[in-house]
């Protein structure tokens, strides 16, 4: 019987994208989601060291807090997972926008749950209008709001730059710019960079009806 790890790697490159998406954490820890149809399976895979060719896990957690507006902060499940972190930042309210990750202080934190999947072809827009709410509730409740997903890569400054266009009025490269420099490692997929693009124009018109 074929490992999980195999059958993925067996599959062509093209129905890998279409499939599953894996997530390596700086933890070492590896994410693997996988579906068909409308069935959902996120599992937590176990890397062990004779597979890692010579990669050696980075341990340390990624703590880095992006400040993109002065009550809107962008990060990693990492930071979202540590209580020193967040007090630090003085956060209230914590967007997560990952799949599979738990919200670990409940009681503490105001948060709210947008679960999308990491994937070119996933439809992003339809979620920025419910993210942008939340956003701006805590803005109006005078608080701080931690957009996270996994690695804090792709779908957090994704949502992130879809507020800013939607809710503060900047083009698609002001926001981008101003996402990466408040984190660098900000790389949304291509399939999200492609539909921010176009969101301006369909926010702009969205906001005359």
């Amino acid at each position: 019987m074929q490992s999980l790890t195999e059958e993925i790697q067996s599959f062509s490159r093209t129905r890998l994208k279409k499939q599953c998406t894996r997530v390596t954490s700086l933890s070492g820890r590896r994410i693997i989601e996988t579906w068909k149809g409308s069935t959902i399976t996120v599992v937590e895979e176990a890397v062990p060291p004779e597979k890692m060719v010579g990669y050696v896990p980075d341990t340390s957690w990624d703590l880095q807090v992006g400040v993109v507006k002065p009550f809107l902060l962008l990060g990693s499940q990492d930071a979202a997972h540590d209580f020193g972190t967040l007090k630090k930042h003085k956060v209230s309210h914590i967007l997560n926008v990952a799949f599979g990750v738990e919200n670990v202080f409940p009681d503490l934190f105001i948060y709210k749950t947008v679960s999308i999947l990491d994937l070119p072809d996933t439809d992003l827009l339809p979620y920025i209008q419910e993210c942008c709410d939340f956003i701006q509730q805590a803005r109006r409740e005078k608080g701080i709001v931690l957009v996270h997903c996994n690695a804090g890569v792709s779908r957090a400054p994704a949502v992130v730059i879809g507020y800013l266009i939607s809710c503060d009025g900047q083009s698609f490269n002001e926001a981008l710019s101003l996402v990466k420099t408040a984190r660098p490692a900000s790389s949304p997929n291509p399939g999200f960079l492609e539909q921010l693009r176009s969101y301006k124009s369909l926010a702009m018109n969205g906001s005359q009806h």
